[in-house]
């Protein structure tokens, strides 16, 4: 056989086994493909179980470390995560950062559930991270700012959410209603009022929006207005008690004690240990001359939760 003839050969045998080379030496074979096609599908049918096992066989079954693939760790820990266990989702995330330490989807997932777990220090240490390689990645921004709002540093919160905003300006209405929760906190209550319009215009079917718009209100001495956001907010919920003490409170700050016992008696008569309505009825009965009844509700405010704020209040005016 002459030298072009074998080179020809050799040419046509590399073009044959090619695929065969590619998919051992640069990506997953499509075996491999097909059994993670196979997982993903059984997760997305909402088989939890049968995706852990499918994902764990995926991952583990042999040693094949391209099976170790960043978006089957990931997959199999949000199914942990979908099952409550999030001990066994944050290890998989963990094994995962070791082979993928710079994979950001990985990041991010496992400083969303730090976050959701409480251990806000790993999950800034996490999105930090992954910042460093994609500064402007929109869920590691906000999920930081997330973390700082519940430290209680909402200046630092802000810093995150200003770059976040800057990005996406149109981002959801909850953004926006945090963003607005960060200046209520420090009593900057102009802006807060600001940005919570927006989230309110954007979607005004949460009741919480029309509170802390109401909040802000009141922050601003605005005090009807605060009321009709209240109101608007007890009308999209009218199941949460605690909006009605609010009122009752509120009510009673503008001297409007007749309206503000109402509004007590009547929340009473579905939770009748609800202490701050005990407390608001005690306190309006006080102001239209009604003593006796008045220590009939510190009475009972006293008889109930000993570890209670309330209780301590009781207990110190009770003659």
């Amino acid at each position: 056989m002459c030298l072009k003839n074998k080179f020809l050969l050799l040419g046509f045998l590399l073009f044959c086994t090619f695929p065969t080379v590619q998919a051992g030496l640069f990506g997953i074979s499509p075996k491999d493909r097909q059994e993670f096609v196979q997982a993903r599908e059984t997760y997305l049918q909402g088989d939890y179980a049968k995706a852990v096992t499918l994902l764990s066989d995926y991952i583990y079954k042999t040693k094949n470390i391209k099976r170790r693939e960043a978006r089957a760790y990931r997959l199999l820990g949000m199914t942990y995560e979908k099952l409550n266990m999030p001990g066994k989702a944050l290890e998989t995330y963990k094994e995962a950062l070791a082979f993928h330490e710079k994979d950001v989807p990985l990041l991010i997932a496992a400083a969303e559930l730090y976050h959701r777990t409480d251990l806000t220090d790993q999950s800034i240490g996490l999105y930090n991270q992954a910042l460093q390689i994609e500064p402007d990645n929109p869920v590691a921004l906000s999920g930081q700012a997330e973390n700082y709002i519940d430290m209680g540093f909402y200046s630092k919160a802000r810093e995150y959410y200003d770059r976040f905003f800057e990005l996406d300006p149109q981002a959801p209405a909850i953004h926006r209603a945090r963003y607005a929760y960060t200046f209520f906190k420090q009593r900057h209550y102009a802006d807060a009022f600001i940005h919570i319009t927006m989230a309110k215009r954007e979607d005004p079917s949460q009741p919480d929006y029309w509170l802390l718009s109401a909040k802000a209100y009141k922050g601003l001495s605005m005090p009807q207005d605060a009321l009709a956001d209240l109101d608007v907010a007890i009308f999209l919920a009218p199941q949460r008690s605690e909006l009605q003490a609010i009122k009752s409170m509120w009510l009673y700050q503008e001297k409007n004690f007749t309206q503000s016992l109402s509004l007590a008696q009547n929340l009473l008569r579905q939770e009748p240990e609800n202490e701050l309505a005990l407390f608001m009825k005690y306190l309006n009965l006080s102001k239209l001359n009604r003593p006796d009844q008045a220590l009939q509700a510190l009475q009972k405010i006293k008889e109930l939760n000993k570890d209670s704020f309330a209780h301590k209040v009781a207990s110190h005016l009770l003659p």
